[in-house]
């Protein structure tokens, strides 16, 4: 595996830090690869807890490498449609991830870096990161980021940043939704562990199923069948040993196993 990325791992958080900082650690099919395949270690990695994204030097990530999308240019359409099914899988093996995860905005995140904090459960910006959707600059369009992108800022905003690819700062991805708090930049890191800690005193299992959970009530209709969905999960939640057990501490005003 290249540089590419750094990984720390530190009191059940590992912190997996994009490390193309002269390149604005945008990405391109090497990175792509070696993302899912660290990503998909990680989750079955049972030391790991929580997973906090982040950026070296100024920027977070500004999205595709230039280089990367000259020599895709040049491919067939089938080609070019294999590299974009590797992008998607990124974005939704990121989406997915069974653990809690946090992106820690420390800079620009542009085009695909938008799409990756969009699929992170929770978002830090510091007070001077930025955003763009920036494809439509280059003729291109933010297609493969654009569900998780739209899931998190809505319809109206897409229309208006998708088209206009209007630079945007922390605060105003806060007021729609893509970050959840603004931080000052030396404090970014200390608030980040802070959810962490946060994230550490609850059931690892029901965190897991509380994100497939809202996963599936987005995707369906409200209805019987979703309704005896959300029923099952919490019959079978209540009669799992992690249900067992985080019951039976509250009761007994113990601290239940998982923060020991």
């Amino acid at each position: 595996m290249s540089n590419t990325f750094l990984i720390e791992h530190s009191q059940d958080t590992l912190t997996l830090t994009l490390n193309r900082p002269e390149q604005h650690n945008a990405f391109d099919d090497t990175l792509i690869a070696e993302l899912i395949d660290a990503l998909q270690k990680i989750e079955q990695d049972n030391s790991v807890r929580t997973l906090i994204l982040t950026g070296a030097g100024r920027s977070f990530s500004a999205g595709a490498d230039l280089n990367w999308m000259k020599r895709m240019a040049a491919y067939s359409s089938e080609e070019n449609r294999e590299d974009a099914l590797q992008l998607a899988k990124l974005m939704q093996v990121l989406n997915d991830f069974a653990k809690p995860t946090l992106a820690m905005v420390q800079g620009a995140a542009f085009g695909g870096g938008v799409g990756l904090a969009a699929c992170c459960d929770i978002v830090l910006a510091s007070d001077n990161a930025s955003f763009c959707l920036s494809e439509v600059k280059l003729g291109l369009i933010p297609a493969v980021i654009a569900p998780y992108v739209i899931a998190k800022i809505g319809q109206s905003h897409a229309r208006r940043y998708f088209l206009t690819a209007e630079r945007f700062d922390a605060q105003t991805a806060q007021s729609f939704g893509l970050v959840h708090e603004v931080v000052a930049a030396d404090q970014l890191q200390a608030r980040a562990h802070a959810f962490c800690e946060l994230l550490h005193q609850n059931g690892p299992q029901a965190m897991t199923a509380s994100k497939a959970l809202i996963r599936h009530v987005a995707a369906h209709p409200l209805d019987q069948t979703l309704r005896t969905h959300t029923a099952t999960n919490i019959a079978e939640i209540r009669t799992s040993p992690e249900g067992k057990a985080g019951i039976q501490a509250f009761l007994n005003k113990t601290p239940p196993p998982w923060q020991s």
